[in-house]
């Protein structure tokens, strides 16, 4: 363990042996941080927060601080950070509240860039990369693999699904299905599969068919999208990233981002 001299650590908090603490860092009593782990310099980890292994922290980032809401008493709420993830300089990642079920949550091997501020009670999943400046509000939920752009604000209790892609300087009021993309301004919209992203990830052209054809039934089609979800389920039985498209849709509660229309549209 490498403690450096003006860092100030708890005496109760639980470092691994290999654990570096940097200049100035500051290390509260309810903290655990896990094997390989390095806080650079700065850095502030407080209130019930675990850490994983071989996370990367960098200067001024502020892990496991009071969410930022008024029905907030003290509660011994918890950030739970895994592994391998990145946060880089000024990055906040607040603990959750009691109504919220008391977790905010960050997966593994995720890349989040600087000023990036994620409220409390948001679960964000694996490798995913949000881009400097990226805000989200409380309760927000980002599926795997997802990209958020820089200077994207996300609106409380919105979802955004896996391989999803978010455009930077976007207003995000309504979900964003998985495999999509979305972009624009004040309220974003969705435009169509993420096609460059998911061929980054592996799928095939196969598969990229399927989900543009299920893209323009859910979306596309005109049918109200309760009947578009059935006639994808029908149609796509077989098809598993389909059906967790219309799974997502079927669950939203805030609503999704419109689609626009094929005269709009950019896809390949």
């Amino acid at each position: 363990m490498e403690i450096h001299p003006t860092a100030v650590v708890h005496p109760k908090a639980e470092l691994a042996d290999d654990v570096v603490i940097g200049p100035y860092c500051v290390v509260g009593e309810h903290v655990s941080i896990g094997r390989g782990t390095k806080l650079v310099s700065h850095v502030s980890v407080d209130g019930w927060t675990e850490i994983g292994e071989r996370c990367h922290l960098y200067p001024f980032a502020s892990v496991g601080g009071p969410p930022q809401h008024l029905h907030y008493k003290g509660e011994p709420t918890k950030v739970v950070i895994g592994n391998d993830n990145i946060l880089r300089e000024y990055v906040t990642v607040n603990r959750a509240t009691v109504q919220g079920g008391g977790v905010t949550r960050l997966g593994h091997h995720n890349f989040l860039m600087a000023y990036v501020h994620v409220a409390h009670d948001c679960h964000l999943g694996n490798h995913l990369i949000m881009a400097n400046c990226a805000n989200l509000a409380g309760h927000i939920t980002i599926g795997d693999h997802a990209i958020i752009g820089g200077l994207t604000g996300i609106h409380q209790f919105v979802r955004v699904g896996a391989y999803a892609m978010v455009g930077g300087c976007c207003g995000l009021t309504q979900d964003v299905a998985p495999f999509t993309r979305a972009a624009g301004g004040y309220r974003a919209r969705m435009y169509g599969i993420n096609y460059i992203g998911l061929k980054r990830q592996g799928f095939t052209n196969d598969q990229l068919a399927v989900l543009k054809r299920a893209y323009d039934l859910l979306f596309r089609s005109g049918h109200r999208l309760a009947e578009s979800v059935k006639l994808a389920r029908k149609e796509f039985a077989n098809h598993k990233h389909v059906m967790e498209m219309t799974d997502f849709v079927d669950g939203t509660k805030r609503g999704l981002c419109a689609s626009v229309g094929r005269d709009e549209e950019t896809d390949e």
